[in-house]
Order: structure tokens, then C-alpha cells, then sequence
């Protein structure tokens, strides 16, 4: 019971947050993205066709979608004055430490320390540019008061840890930091880039990522806007 009046908590302090962001935000191109993203969290098993399977292969794209879920929100996507979202949010419409998180293409797994739900992936030649070098980064894997979803094989001070794409990395989360306000059920995931000197920049920073569409196959830039539910044409 106690674990279920938290995750009804999570949902509520979630869904309060995103309709008060993108209702003052922006109104017209948003609120119905936002509408979307409640509607499933609040009552998933309604819409098994917004659900992208985990390891989905869209369009022939280079990377696995690496999770099961609805994207709700999107690359460039504004949660606040001044913010722009530095990748894609995929909600599970499950509870904490359920569903899992895979890598979406091969590379070197760092997980720094103090990095309580937090992986990141250095893939040395980028698939659709070469000679170059991009990290792939995935967080919220732990729940509300941190414990750690991400998978025992990886503990905190794990540096550059071969993983093939479709590895089990962790479970989607709900970590935000704060325990009183702990994020919906999810997983965050960006591309990010390489500083020239073959580490990742921060990832905070939207400048820092490269817009993620035509790595997973998928329309994902919220400039453009794409038409919920985003849909995935398996190249598998």
C-alpha cells in the first residue's frame, strides 16, 4: 500500500509540474502534448499502441530504441523560462525499477561516481558522421530516494566498460534529486558531444547535443512539432 500511495504521489506531483510548465509556456503548440503525456500515465494500458517496444529499430535507423514507452516529450522541448530540453523523455506508464533500459548502440559505459542513476555511452565513430566521436547519455534509473536502478554490472566508478547495443543497463526511475519531488516514471536520453579531447560535455547544456531524430528513425525535434503518438516503422 505504502509503495503504491507513492507512485500515485509521483504521478500526481508529475502531471502537476508538466500542465503548469507547458500550460504557461506555450499554450497553443504544448498543452496537447502535455494532455497526452497524462492521459497515458494516468491509464497506459489504454494505449498499447503509443508504446514503442524496447530495441525497436525505426526506419532503419543506426541506434535500438532503448526502452519500452511513449514519448512524451521531446529534443528542444521547454519545461521553464530559459530552459531547452536537452533530449527525449520516454514514460514507461509503469512503476519504478520495472522497465528496463538497454543501450542503444555499442560503446564504452562510464557510470562516474556519485552518479546514482546515471550511465553514459562513448561511441567512438558516430554512425551518421564519421570521424567523429558522440556519448549517449541515460538517467532517472533509481527511485524517488535514490536507490539505484542502473544494473549491478556497472557501479558507481565504472570507466569505459565495453557493452554491446541491447545490453541491460538499468530500470527506468523516477529520480530527480529532491525526494519531495520526484520526476514521472521514465527515462531521459540524449546524444551528446565530444569535447575534441575524447570526453563528453555537459549534458545540461542543449548546445552540447545533437538533436536525436535521425539516430533513432523517429521525428523528435519539438521545433518542428511532431504529431503525437510518435509511431516507429521496425526495420526488424
Amino acid at each position: 500500500m505504502k509503495r503504491l500511495m507513492l507512485s500515485l504521489l509521483s504521478v500526481l506531483i508529475v502531471v502537476a509540474l508538466v500542465v503548469s510548465y507547458f500550460l504557461f509556456l506555450d499554450p497553443a503548440a504544448s498543452r496537447n502534448r502535455t494532455l497526452s503525456v497524462v492521459k497515458f500515465i494516468r491509464n497506459p494500458e489504454q494505449y498499447p499502441d503509443w508504446v514503442i517496444p524496447a530495441l525497436s529499430q525505426c526506419n532503419n535507423a543506426p541506434f535500438r530504441f532503448p526502452t519500452s514507452g511513449f514519448v512524451g516529450y521531446f529534443w528542444d522541448d521547454s519545461f521553464r523560462p530559459g530552459h531547452r530540453h536537452q533530449g527525449v523523455d520516454i514514460f514507461a506508464g509503469t512503476d519504478v525499477g520495472v522497465t528496463p533500459v538497454y543501450a542503444a548502440y555499442e560503446g564504452y559505459l562510464t557510470r562516474e561516481d556519485g552518479w546514482v542513476s546515471t550511465v553514459i555511452i562513448r561511441i567512438p565513430a558516430d554512425p551518421l558522421h564519421p570521424g567523429q566521436q558522440i556519448w549517449t547519455y541515460y538517467t532517472h534509473m533509481a527511485d524517488a530516494v535514490g536507490n539505484s536502478f542502473v544494473s549491478a554490472e556497472f557501479p558507481a566508478g565504472t570507466h569505459e566498460v565495453f557493452v554491446k547495443a541491447g545490453t541491460l543497463l538499468g530500470y527506468q526511475g523516477n529520480y530527480s534529486g529532491d525526494p519531495v519531488n520526484p520526476t514521472g516514471v521514465h527515462l531521459h536520453f540524449s546524444v551528446v558531444r565530444d569535447d575534441g579531447n575524447g570526453k563528453y560535455t555537459n549534458e545540461l547544456e542543449i548546445a552540447n547535443t545533437y538533436d536525436p531524430s535521425a539516430y533513432l528513425g523517429l521525428p523528435l525535434n519539438a521545433t518542428d512539432p511532431p504529431q503525437l503518438p510518435i509511431l516507429c516503422n521496425s526495420g526488424q
